[in-house]
């Protein structure tokens, strides 16, 4: 019985041993091949959230590789564990707009006159992100802007491919404004709000709208860092930040992969470039260009990219990405100079900054309205650390 429990002892023992030497060369190899620039303000910081990251991720492939779990539900339950109790100035509830989850937050104080209503939409690359992660942001938008704050679960893929993500969080943000009256908020003062995979719904939810004379006008919409055209992986913001926490440039072509289609395995061809016929590319070239890019944003070791051709078997497979619904960037004037004032938040450090200055070259163009601000030392993801105690930056408060 002895030699029994002994063995037992030394293959757990084994067994965790490798287990942690699994996880620390996976996190090695990702952490090797990441790169946190000097503008970066507190870098070790930085480097300690990348690590938690990728800690889950290789846990969440092990736990799928013995049939435990699949990887995106271990990492979609670890984000979710934090759980905040009772808001002392929020009234907070969980609904249900047309079938689409959606948690709403209103303010206890009392107001004079009708508040303001913020539809949000939270990022995760349409693959991660739910209620539970934008809690805190959206909890602080309630409580600093006397706002009412509608946030969206809506379906995640790969389970839920495009449309469904835009679908839900259009239906949501249509029962909204035809049930304004229920909630105290000003028809006149509805905003679409989104952070990354957010931003993009929430300027695909803003052109749909844009058109709707049955329907309340958006006041604005509030893109933060959004990713808006899968067209060119090869901009500058792509090229210079490709291996910059908290998403990697194949990470972004990934995971709207992960959204068009469930799966990712044009990966390399959409890298490349050869995902999209050069007679379509140069169609949208006049929206979707480094010439559209100011130069000041070029300086940080940009190429220019030959233009590839791509074969009809991959251009069928990805050919939706020429829908604005899906890439907002490639909507038609007629459709952008109706939207509505914008706000675009960008960060130096981050492969979606060209999205947004392309994005806001247009909106101006079109007589839109537009406030921009620029975090010099910013990344992608820096909203999420606003309130994370001592993982909180300075630019994301």
């Amino acid at each position: 019985m002895a030699v029994v429990y002994t063995l037992l002892v030394l293959f757990l023992a084994v067994f965790v041993a490798g287990f942690i030497l699994l996880v620390m060369g996976a996190i090695n190899f990702d952490f090797s091949n990441s790169e946190v620039p000097p503008g970066v303000n507190q870098p070790v910081k930085l480097r300690i959230i990348h690590v938690i990251l990728i800690s889950r991720a290789v846990v969440g492939r092990i736990l799928e590789n013995i049939g435990i779990c699949s990887q995106v539900s271990f990492v979609r339950y670890m984000q979710d564990r934090k759980t905040l109790g009772v808001d002392p100035k929020l009234f907070i509830k969980d609904l249900l707009f047309e079938k689409v989850p959606v948690r709403i937050y209103q303010p206890k104080v009392p107001s004079a006159c009708q508040r303001r209503g913020v539809m949000f939409f939270h990022g995760g690359g349409w693959v991660f992100g739910s209620l539970e992660t934008h809690e805190k942001l959206c909890r602080s938008i309630a409580r600093e802007s006397e706002s009412v704050v509608v946030s969206v679960g809506y379906r995640l893929a790969p389970e839920h491919k495009y449309p469904a993500a835009y679908e839900d969080c259009l239906n949501a943000t249509i029962y909204f404004m035809k049930n304004i009256e229920h909630y105290g908020v000003d028809p006149a003062r509805i905003i679409v709000c989104g952070d990354s995979a957010g931003g993009n719904l929430a300027a695909a939810v803003s052109q749909t709208l844009a058109g709707r004379s049955d329907l309340p006008k958006l006041r604005a919409q509030i893109l933060i860092y959004p990713g808006l055209q899968a067209l060119d992986f090869n901009l500058p913001s792509y090229q210079q930040n490709r291996g910059v926490p908290l998403l990697f440039r194949e990470r972004a072509a990934f995971y709207v992969l992960q959204y068009l289609n469930g799966n990712a395995s044009n990966l390399e061809e959409v890298l490349e470039g050869s995902h999209i016929p050069i007679d379509i590319k140069l169609n949208y070239r006049k929206w979707v260009s480094p010439d559209n890019i100011p130069e000041k944003f070029k300086v940080r070791g940009y190429k220019p990219h030959v233009l590839l051709d791509s074969t009809t078997e991959v251009y069928e497979t990805v050919k939706r990405f020429c829908e604005p619904n899906l890439c907002p960037l490639l909507a038609e004037d007629a459709i952008v100079h109706q939207l509505p004032e914008s706000f675009i938040l960008t960060c130096e450090y981050d492969v979606l900054r060209d999205d947004g200055l392309l994005y806001k070259k247009r909106l101006e163009d079109n007589g839109v309205r537009v406030t921009w601000y620029h975090l010099e030392d910013g990344f992608h993801g820096i909203i999420n650390s606003f309130n994370s105690d001592w993982l909180s930056f300075s630019s994301g408060k």
